[in-house]
């Protein structure tokens, strides 16, 4: 089981109050709502971080070279867009 820890949360009573609705909405209690919320805060808060570093890597010159290098393999049987999707 996981290790956890109590924290004393204090909330303005109309977002308790609506965090409370939709817990009961998903089903969930508001310990676990909450708990769900921040893990989600922290994951997009660390991706926003990973794509902010990953970025700093780019190389504009190699890129573009790379877009307007000759050759390359025509596409192969099944490679084909599904109907409706050509020109995306």
């Amino acid at each position: 089981m996981t290790k956890t820890s109590t924290y004393p949360l204090r909330l303005p009573a109309s977002v308790k109050a609506e965090a409370e609705r939709l817990a009961a909405e998903d089903g969930t209690s508001l310990n676990q709502f909450v708990a769900t919320a921040v893990a989600e805060k922290l994951a997009a808060l660390r991706t926003a971080a990973y794509f902010i570093e990953r970025s700093g890597r780019g190389d504009r010159t190699a890129f573009r070279a790379l877009l307007t290098r000759e050759g390359g393999a025509p596409p192969q049987p099944g490679d084909e867009l599904p109907a409706g999707r050509q020109g995306m």
